[in-house]
């Protein structure tokens, strides 16, 4: 039998393409053309990003929305720290992904070669695994191993580091087995003691976060909330884990939480953490439960041991992955009677999510009205358009109005990555390029990563992003007013003409400067088949849904 001789590089392209790989972001680089090489007759569409951390941040939208390895590749040294940016966010985010970095010869190493880092100690508090493959012959072992790291437990980064003899280096191609993410079931005796739990208390609340979940997970956890009378809130921006429409929707556990949601979850006889790790933002600084003092019985599930006990001592930990628990759960049947006390429980959660998320028809200063922009998307968006954004203030209007009635619809950093929107957008757009696609960026987060608009231009990715603009960096001039009144520092900007640069792009750009013009713009910006950028002017002084930028310093 004849044997294959391939080079690294060409070994580094069989082995994603063996395991599905179809999309991969990239900015390129010299340090690893062998692999640049292999791509042009590979089958895997490579998008060229403007910078690494945009690239980075397009492969880990990715993977949030598959739930496989969102795929990037970088050059070495600069090309690797501006990927950073994108590693941390799978990192807290819980998001599977592999970064490849190009990297110096192996014989130059230690030598503080051209662009020589090390990888490991820069990385590896990020990254659940940093390796470098020091022969062609192990490449696809690694890649292989790579791909299981990033997928199971807790999904997470994993970084492998391609010299450039490894690359430009031969060895016999092997064969390829597929891999399959395992699943982790629970015992029936947990299930069962879960369910015992959950009838026997008369405030309970369960509380969804985290990644590895799927269409048939999200629908198989409503109708176990259903049928053990449990009210349902989302963890910091997971919230498309629920239909927010549902009776049984308590709404977001994040930032700016419902006060109400806060005081029902701490006076809740049993909190189900389903998911998540609960950690600083959605637990309001680790103390909405406490830590080891909890009052509430808790019954924490995570699909990583490593989580359980970690942070929280629960009554009940379940080592299990969502899909395997919601498949368990699935085949529980409710034993107790449905309470009145229960009945009313629900509803009043349910109803304090109402109020809290009901758009005020009280104006903001300034021409151009948030609740009117947000009022006129929900009647005009379909119910699966995916909704982008990084950080900022303007976040909350989509946090705290916008209703979530599908999986798989947001794509928000639980880190608090500026700059997110637009790459994830890009990346949201060519994996489902039948849908509406939406980007918010407050006109500070923009500017982190406007220039993937020039991606999104090449790939034909037909994003609408929608600059709201004040002229400053909100959130911190908010911080800095409530703190040292009246005494601004370096939060003020001085912004380009958005609209002249994207047209420069030859995209579509608009300007909003009253709500009355939104509706128009939009309509527009959909026709427009292209990429899109709606600039809007928002007062300085509409600093949140409820504060103008004045209260909050003279508070």
């Amino acid at each position: 039998m004849t044997q294959c001789i391939k080079s690294g590089g060409e070994l580094v392209v069989d082995a994603l393409e063996a395991f599905g790989v179809t999309q991969l972001f990239c900015v390129p680089g010299e340090s690893y053309l062998e692999v640049l090489d292999a791509l042009h007759d590979s089958s895997i569409n490579a998008t060229s990003a403007r910078q690494e951390g945009g690239a980075a941040m397009m492969a880990e939208a990715w993977g949030k929305l598959h739930g496989t390895p969102g795929i990037c590749f970088v050059t070495r040294g600069p090309g690797a720290t501006n990927a950073s940016a994108g590693i941390h966010v799978a990192q807290q985010d819980s998001t599977p992904m592999i970064l490849f970095i190009g990297q110096i010869n192996s014989k130059l190493r230690h030598r503080e070669a051209f662009q020589e880092v090390d990888y490991g100690q820069y990385l590896g508090s990020m990254a659940k695994w940093v390796a470098e493959i020091d022969s062609p012959e192990r490449i696809t072992e690694m890649v292989s191993r790579a791909w299981s790291v990033a997928t199971s437990g807790r999904p997470g980064p994993v970084v492998l580091v391609l010299p450039e003899d490894t690359l430009s280096g031969t060895a016999v191609s092997t064969k390829i087995k597929p891999f399959n993410v395992l699943e982790t079931y629970p015992s029936q005796a947990d299930l069962q003691q879960m369910a015992t739990m959950i009838e026997s208390a008369k405030k309970p609340i369960l509380i969804l976060g985290g990644s590895r979940w799927c269409k048939d997970s999200v629908s198989q956890i409503e109708a176990f909330a259903e049928g053990f009378n449990l009210p349902v809130a989302c963890s910091f921006r997971r919230q498309m884990l629920f239909n927010h429409g549902h009776p049984h929707y308590a709404g977001d556990v994040g930032l700016g939480i419902n006060p109400q949601l806060k005081s029902t979850i701490a006076n809740a006889d049993l909190v189900i953490l389903m998911g998540g790790r609960f950690s600083e933002v959605p637990s309001q600084n680790y103390e909405l439960l406490g830590v080891h003092d909890a009052k509430q019985k808790l019954i924490h599930i995570h699909a990583s041991a490593e989580e359980l006990g970690r942070v929280y001592r629960a009554d009940l930990a379940i080592h299990a992955s969502p899909k395997a628990l919601s498949q368990g759960l699935s085949e529980l049947t409710p034993t107790a009677k449905i309470s009145h006390q229960r009945i009313e429980h629900i509803a009043q959660c349910h109803t304090h999510y109402q109020h809290w998320s009901r758009v005020s028809d009280k104006a903001h200063p300034g021409h151009v009205q948030m609740p009117v922009i947000i009022t006129h998307l929900a009647a005009t968006l379909p119910l699966d358009a995916i909704i982008t954004n990084g950080a900022g203030n303007y976040a909350t209007w989509i946090h705290r109005f916008w209703k979530f009635a599908e999986y798989g619809t947001q794509l928000a950093p639980t880190s608090g990555s500026m700059g997110y929107g637009l790459p994830a957008a890009v990346a949201a757009k060519i994996a489902f390029p039948q849908k509406t696609v939406v980007a918010f960026a407050g006109d500070g987060c923009f500017q982190m990563t406007m220039q993937e608009f020039g991606t999104a231009v090449q790939a034909n990715a037909a994003v609408i992003v929608l600059v709201i603009d004040n002229g400053m960096y909100g959130t911190i001039r908010m911080h800095q007013e409530r703190h040292f009144p009246s005494r601004v520092s370096t939060t003020d900007l001085v912004n380009p003409d958005f609209c002249a640069l994207a047209k420069a792009y030859n995209a579509f750009a608009t300007q909003v400067t009253h709500s009355d013009q939104f509706s128009e713009a939009l309509a527009d910006a959909i026709a427009a088949k292209k990429p899109a950028l709606i600039h809007i002017k928002l007062d300085p002084q509409a600093m949140t849904p409820n504060q103008t930028l004045d209260q909050i310093r003279d508070q």
